[in-house]
């Protein structure tokens, strides 16, 4: 494997030289590393103990600056696996003005503050200055940061473009580069951001690439960014998740906003899919016109919004999060053990990135997934692509089955906003607009009802579409 310029031998003021020769063994103990006093310190105050998995296999290369080519899924632990080899061997220097010395690139605004959140402790026990570079806030704010010098940048590839054509960021003292989410990166639309970037850092420096999965654009960037990278994959399959419960319910077209309402009124935190922002938008107002304490989020949502809203979740001020794909990514919140797919996925990847919002870290947790009884052989297929095998049960609402699996049961109806108490849907003969439909919806109201129906699901496609483009 050929890297044009990254074949010299002088590294200049890098992190210390790579190691060369074989992997090195994986660790029982953060105390077994070469981590600084004051990173043992903190992972210790913070009640870190062991390292799961991925952090074992992948700390000790990583720690000797070998590029490092992780795969697990996501909730695995990869943030502490890349950050605290970044961070100790990043320690110690100080960088110049609009010059840091380490980048972290990521696909979402939410990842980013998620990543810059749980590195934070260690890069102030060591004395490091991080920036976190992300769209959708203030520009100036960050470009005074890069000023003032920060050694350690989380960015979204979108802003730090932005930021490197105005001149307020140059990367070519970078010597460690993190991708994490390659995937998600890829499948957004950012592989030729992530190549200029990648162009642009320290060609000596060492790399660190993190995903799901290793395929098609993921494995060219490998191939063309990486040295002799070492390898760990924590999991045989991104969806073979063993700590999960896979559920698929169907429901009956009419009876589904109700099923989904009940879903959402369970005691516990519970984290609701659906593909427009329409559709997010019209449940939540439903949900909290019942008594539930629901919020939306969206790329519809400005920043400030967004970050508020998984704040409030997360410390339980609201206990339903109802989201398009843009939380599929990047959103972690300890014990949430119910994510619902109100609409069905449209391919694997998306199902097993939203399911891995919940049973993080080792932790357990339930997929449920709401399809109508036209739906059953294509969610069969998708399923299968996923290298999962669901329970399946057909529910209704109000039922004890439903309870049973999802913990369900009647919602207050006591409005939130000072509204009136929103009617209960189960009677109505129109399936709510954006959670899907299918034949046996359209049933009994005519030829030009189910025309319009049909327009309505591929405009509503369309929307999902550009949601997961951008969003």
């Amino acid at each position: 494997m050929t890297h044009p310029g990254r074949s010299g031998t002088s590294r200049g003021d890098l992190a210390p030289p790579v190691a060369n020769g074989p992997t090195t063994p994986t660790v029982a103990s953060f105390a077994g590393l070469e981590l600084p006093a004051e990173v043992l310190r903190t992972l210790s105050e913070l009640g870190v103990r062991e390292p799961f998995p991925i952090q074992a296999a992948t700390l000790p290369d990583a720690l000797a600056g070998r590029d490092v080519l992780g795969r697990g899924r996501t909730g695995s632990g990869k943030t502490l696996a890349f950050g605290l080899p970044l961070l100790t061997r990043t320690a110690g220097r100080r960088a110049e003005p609009k010059q840091p010395l380490a980048l972290i690139l990521v696909p979402t605004r939410e990842l980013a503050q998620q990543v810059a959140e749980a590195l934070a402790p260690y890069a102030e026990a060591l004395r490091l200055r991080m920036s976190t570079v992300v769209g959708g806030m203030p520009i100036g704010r960050q470009v005074a940061a890069l000023r003032d010098g920060a050694e350690v940048v989380v960015a979204t590839p979108g802003r730090l473009h932005d930021l490197i054509e105005r001149k307020a960021c140059r990367l070519g003292r970078v010597g460690i580069t993190v991708l994490d989410e390659a995937d998600q990166m890829c499948d957004l639309g950012f592989l030729p951001a992530v190549t200029e970037v990648l162009e642009q850092v320290h060609p000596d420096g060492q790399r660190m690439l993190f995903s799901a999965t290793l395929d098609r654009d993921v494995d060219q960037l490998v191939r063309d960014h990486l040295r002799d990278p070492v390898v760990h994959s924590v999991d045989p399959s991104a969806g073979a998740v063993t700590t999960m419960d896979h559920h698929v319910l169907v429901v009956h077209g009419p009876d589904r906003y109700a099923v989904a309402t009940e879903i959402a009124a369970r005691d516990g935190r519970v984290l609701l899919f659906l593909d427009t922002k329409h559709a997010v938008d019209q449940l939540t107002r439903h949900l909290r016109a019942s008594g539930v304490h629901a919020a939306a989020l969206h790329s519809g949502k400005s920043q400030p919004q967004r970050t508020r809203t998984l704040a409030q979740f997360k410390n339980g001020r609201i206990t339903v999060l109802v989201a398009t794909n843009v939380a599929a990514r990047g959103l972690h919140v300890d014990d949430l053990d119910l994510v619902v797919n109100v609409d069905p996925p449209t391919d694997p990847k998306d199902y097993v990135h939203r399911a891995g919002r919940t049973a993080r870290a080792g932790e357990s947790g339930s997929v449920v997934t709401l399809v109508l009884a036209g739906q059953r052989r294509e969610m069969s297929r998708l399923m299968a692509g996923a290298g999962i095998e669901p329970t399946v049960t057909k529910v209704r609402s109000g039922e004890a089955e439903l309870s049973r699996i999802t913990g369900a049961k009647s919602p207050s109806g006591t409005p939130l906003d000072g509204g009136p108490a929103a009617p209960r849907p189960k009677n109505t003969n129109a399936p709510f607009r954006g959670l899907g439909t299918s034949k046996d919806t359209s049933r009994g109201t005519g030829g030009k009802s189910r025309k319009a129906g049909e327009a309505r699901k591929l405009a509503e496609a369309r929307k999902a579409a550009m949601v997961r483009r951008g969003g």
